[in-house]
């Protein structure tokens, strides 16, 4: 059988690895995803895990339970051979291993865009994945925790002191929803006030949002400074040393979390460890039909979709333009590539990805939301209510749509839970502690 090898498991991974096994004859061929995690993250999620609106694991998509034909290989691809029909797989334990296969399909998805600024490094969290949501979560409810037994001053208030960088429709619905949860949370806190509590957003153009027009962008940052927010635009961060933020535009403060959305980057495997075509940016270089390669050469036998493809957006009235890197283009070419893949396979031309947007529609806290497609806007509860359905229909399986809805129905009746497992990055810290004074304990009775 011939070999189709899938670098990713991220949402197109996902979703062409889904498709084919429902399309394909099981002597028809074998498909293989590569991806250093067991599960696809649905991502549009991950501002409620931050505010405890869902569990983590429901935002999580387990490969191996919903992909049972397909093979699955817990690693990552470091180099890809697309002339010798290898690649070069690092797992989590052992040496590298070299794979051969027929059929290339490259998901690898991108990666948090950085800048060389001092103490992003050290200090910054991104949210592009589970665990980095809980990470913010639990550090919030820490900080609280923290917070609540110090006097007022400078240490309180770089505790109870938010940064998001990145204007984005991650940043703007992360940022949003964790101003959710801290202003909910002060009622538990006698402690603590409103007033000890402060929000940045930082963004390095003139507006957020770039998804929704400038008029619905301006409402938000509006909503979000009545709310207590401190919108910086036209901004960017110069330094976070130690936690002391510097902004470009003059403004010093101390922040206990930066969190860091400030856009996507092609990974390093597309830059530099492939033969394939890419575009400077670092994109595979993708046909409208998803086979990479350019209108005049194509690519035998390679496939690509996702935040790591340049495909072409014959949607758009503007040429030469690119699909946006999104998840409404990345599920549907997934399933478009899938489609066009077996029809390779079985002598039939492929057909171009087309797809005109449904619209944009983002979560701005418990209750706030927005909503618009073309010149039409919905704000607030509606457009909140939306939001969870929509996504809760889009969520892959009936397992997690039962599971995400029950959180939410309990959440309704009993409020967010606010316990935080901050310690279970660290699980044997206890146990070793006790060891240790036991251990002196003895030696002290000697």
């Amino acid at each position: 059988m011939r070999r189709i090898l899938v670098i990713g498991g991220g949402y197109a991974g996902f979703y062409t690895a889904w498709k084919l096994e429902k399309k394909l004859r099981r002597d028809e061929a074998e498909v293989v995803v590569v991806d250093p995690r067991p599960y696809m993250t649905y991502q549009p999620f991950l501002p409620e895990v931050v505010a405890g609106s869902i569990e983590a694991r429901h935002a999580a998509v387990s490969l191996r339970r919903n992909l049972p034909r397909t093979k699955l290989v817990a690693g990552m691809v470091n180099n890809i051979a697309h002339a010798d029909r290898t690649v070069t797989i690092r797992p989590a334990q052992g040496p590298d291993f070299t794979m051969t296969y027929d059929i290339l399909v490259v998901t690898a998805g991108a990666v948090t865009r950085t800048f060389d600024v001092p103490g992003v490094a050290d200090r910054a969290i991104g949210m592009k994945h589970v665990e980095e949501a809980v990470a913010i979560r639990d550090r919030v409810l820490t900080a609280f925790d923290e917070a609540a037994c110090l006097p007022p001053g400078r240490d309180r208030s770089r505790l109870l002191t938010f940064t998001f960088v990145g204007g984005g429709f991650s940043g703007v619905e992360g940022f949003a929803e964790l101003m959710s949860l801290a202003q909910a949370l002060v009622k538990h806190y006698p402690e603590l006030s409103a007033d000890d509590l402060a929000f940045h957003l930082v963004e390095a153009t003139a507006r957020i949002l770039p998804e929704v027009t400038e008029k619905p962008g301006r409402w938000v940052v509006r909503m979000l400074e009545r709310r207590g927010a401190h919108v910086h635009l036209a901004t960017t961060m110069d330094s976070a040393e130690d936690g002391h933020v510097v902004l470009s535009d003059g403004t010093e403060f101390d922040s206990e979390l930066v969190v860091w959305t400030a856009g996507n980057a092609a990974t390093r495997l597309l830059r530099n460890y492939t033969d394939l075509p890419h575009t400077p940016r670092g994109l595979v270089q993708v046909r409208a039909d998803l086979r990479i390669g350019t209108d005049a050469e194509i690519v035998p036998d390679a496939w690509s979709a996702g935040d790591d493809a340049a495909v072409p957006d014959l949607a758009s009235s503007a040429p030469g333009g690119f699909t946006v890197p999104n998840a409404q283009n990345a599920v549907r070419q997934g399933k478009r590539l899938a489609k066009n893949l077996v029809r390779a396979l079985r002598g039939r031309e492929p057909k171009n990805y087309v797809h005109h947007s449904f619209g944009a529609i983002a979560t701005l806290g418990l209750g706030k939301g927005i909503f618009q497609y073309r010149g039409f806007v919905i704000k607030g509860l509606l457009a909140w209510l939306m939001h969870r359905g929509y996504h809760l229909l889009a969520i892959p399986t009936w397992d997690r749509k039962v599971r995400v809805l029950a959180v939410w129905l309990v959440a309704f009746l009993y409020g967010r839970d606010i316990v935080s497992l901050a310690s279970v990055q660290s699980p044997r810290e206890a146990f070793r502690a006790e060891a240790k004074a036991n251990a002196l304990g003895s030696a002290r009775s000697a």
